[in-house]
């Protein structure tokens, strides 16, 4: 009797098994920078880049979670804080993306608010001075994300980005690269954390953070604890570093803060509503309210 074609398809050893592998980090969930002023924030992340704030958590006038596909910005109000680097985005309209960026001139001028056109890309700046670079969709560049938030990219010192290849790596056990000057760690499906070494000066370090899901969390606990690098003990499902250190030698490389979550914590893998942006009160159709944070199915 003849085998069925799936068994075969089975064996078929010219794929790949280490291409699908994440290692042990499986979430990016958000990035969160304090933003002095709520009303700026809303006319700039929600009605610039067309994101949407979180319906259900957060609702008050002294925070915003806005969603994009599955990750988030925190947005807590407080002395300004800027990210050492840039924020991708993949939005799906770049046109109105444009529009909807040149319509909040009025409402934030007298910040540090401006946007320009790359060939690949839509460079912005928040009103505080962090830069988000918005991409268009692109299933060779992003696989099939249409709305999310692809890497987070650092500046960092020159020479470092080898060490911090190695951290998340052994540390983290994150599928991690170093070459050229850029150091890339994929940390989601599709997402990275990238490290790309500069010569100009740096600002100190202000507190901003992103959060990371673990598959093993006890294990990275183990050894930065080990290494004196725990930074707080949050709760069952939580805890924190803030130093990037070269393993061999520990000498610390770059500074961020990692809020690191378990796969048990309450929050994971939360569904997030994502509106599609271009639906207002005079377009508007029932059932299009919603944008879908995956490209569609290839047809057939």
């Amino acid at each position: 009797m003849n085998q069925p074609s799936m068994n075969r398809a089975a064996t078929n050893e010219a794929y790949d098994r280490h291409a699908e592998s994440l290692g042990h980090v499986v979430e990016l969930q958000h990035v969160n920078i304090r933003v002095p002023d709520q009303i700026a924030a809303t006319n700039f992340y929600i009605s610039g880049l067309g994101l949407t704030r979180d319906p259900y958590l957060m609702t008050g006038t002294d925070n915003m979670w806005a969603n994009v596909g599955i990750s988030q910005f925190h947005l807590p109000s407080g002395a300004p804080q800027v990210l050492r680097g840039t924020t991708a985005l993949v939005l799906p309209d770049r046109a109105a993306l444009l529009r909807r960026l040149a319509g909040q001139r009025r409402n934030l001028e007298g910040t540090r608010f401006a946007f320009r056109e790359t060939e690949d890309a839509v460079e912005t700046i928040c009103p505080w001075g962090n830069r988000i670079r918005v991409h268009a969709p692109d299933a060779a560049r992003f696989g099939a994300i249409s709305l999310g938030m692809p890497y987070v990219e650092f500046d960092v010192p020159a020479g470092t980005t080898p060490g911090i290849a190695r951290f998340y790596r052994e540390i983290l056990q994150a599928p991690a690269t170093a070459e050229g000057g850029v150091a890339r760690a994929l940390v989601a499906n599709g997402q990275y954390l990238v490290f790309r070494e500069t010569d100009a000066p740096q600002p100190d370090y202000d507190g901003h953070h992103i959060q990371i899901t673990l598959a093993d969390f006890g294990g990275p606990h183990a050894r930065l604890k080990q290494a004196g690098l725990i930074s707080e003990e949050s709760n069952p499902w939580q805890y924190r570093f803030l130093d990037i250190v070269d393993p061999g030698t520990g000498v610390a490389l770059f500074r961020v803060e990692h809020e690191v979550r378990s796969m048990t914590h309450p929050l994971y893998a939360r569904p997030l509503v994502n509106r599609n942006a271009s639906i207002n009160n005079r377009n508007y159709r029932p059932g299009h309210e919603a944008w879908p944070f995956a490209l569609p199915p290839e047809p057939g």
